[in-house]
């Protein structure tokens, strides 16, 4: 957890605080509670961290020997949420967000985004939770016209009968349903629209988005065939960067307001980047770019427009490694 040490963030105001992260077995769950977990080890700092997940298995798989002195909560966070005790801050990062289940579980990803929410926010009232950060996406823009860069307050177009817009769309009503229970029931919040996170502990099989993709035919060392053409850009934020971002909201974030949290320093072209994981692993594998035959089942066809990070580098926060780095970081974190 060097990104802790490397941080200006002032850590002390989770001192004897409890945190409940929902989804936590995700990527940026896992890494936010291990963040927490480290402070506990490291600096005595005594906060309750609480994890919910539906699978125990998973999570101790995730989290092996760090769970003693930490509550753990196995169900859906689509069902109602019966933890007694209080609640600081709240993580709610519950929801796939993959391809994958976009086509074989959209149903899924509505209910965690919707009733899901709805819980948290019922247990965050009952609590007097001091904030919940809730985990979005980029994808709340929709498809954006006639802007190079997106900032908070810009909002585009989703079609609502589009297969994929099960995620985005439940997204959307999230983000509403976390200011109607501001407004009516005080329940301070803040949303999280992520972009392109990617790191040690990503789900690499059966995931369906590109940097995913790449690194598993890496891995695999097979050759990689792209569905396009690869000639539309993307930009991916380490993991590190976004955890980071992530504490910086629930710290110094203008309570009922969205951040975006992405790292638009090195875009970079599909084709470009599955060279780039190749050359990174030495794999000696070729990529063979495809034809661009329209949308593909289960993935954006929007073109690609910049995030402004202004917003969340004015709580104090730049990205700090590269893509190369980050890729190297998370290449060597796998075994082949």
């Amino acid at each position: 957890m060097t990104a802790l040490n490397s941080s200006s963030i002032d850590w002390s105001f989770l001192k004897n605080k409890s945190v409940l992260i929902t989804g936590a077995t995700g990527m940026l769950a896992s890494y936010f509670a291990f963040a927490l977990i480290y402070l506990n080890r490291h600096y005595g700092f005594n906060i309750q961290v609480i994890l919910l997940a539906r699978s125990k298995g998973n999570v101790e798989r995730v989290f092996g020997g760090f769970l003693k002195g930490i509550d753990v909560i196995i169900q859906d966070v689509s069902v109602e949420l019966q933890y007694e005790g209080h609640v600081d801050y709240i993580l709610h990062a519950a929801g796939a967000a993959s391809p994958y289940y976009i086509i074989n579980d959209p149903v899924g990803i509505i209910k965690a985004n919707t009733l899901g929410t709805f819980n948290v926010l019922e247990l965050a009232s009952r609590s007097n939770t001091q904030k919940v950060i809730f985990a979005s996406t980029r994808e709340v823009y929709g498809k954006v016209e006639n802007k190079e860069v997106i900032v908070e307050s810009d909002m585009g177009v989703i079609d609502p009968l589009e297969p994929r817009s099960c995620y985005p769309e439940s997204k959307r009503i999230s983000e509403t349903i976390l200011k109607s229970y501001s407004l009516q029931h005080k329940v301070p919040f803040n949303t999280l629209r992520i972009a392109h996170t990617y790191g040690p502990g990503m789900q690499i099989k059966n995931d369906g988005r590109v940097m995913a993709d790449f690194i598993n035919s890496a891995v695999e060392n097979q050759d990689t065939q792209l569905n396009s053409s690869g000639t539309d850009e993307r930009a991916f934020c380490y993991i590190t960067d976004a955890i980071e971002a992530m504490f910086r909201v629930l710290q110094s974030g203008i309570d009922g307001e969205a951040y975006n949290i992405a790292n638009e320093t090195e875009p970079i072209k599909i084709v470009e980047l599955a060279e780039l994981v190749h050359e990174v692993a030495e794999s000696g594998k070729k990529v063979f770019a495809g034809k661009n035959n329209g949308p593909l089942a289960g993935y954006t066809n929007y073109k690609r427009v910049r995030l402004s990070t202004s917003k969340i580098e004015a709580l104090g926060w730049k990205p700090k490694v590269s893509l190369k780095e980050g890729l190297v970081k998370t290449l060597s974190a796998i075994e082949k």
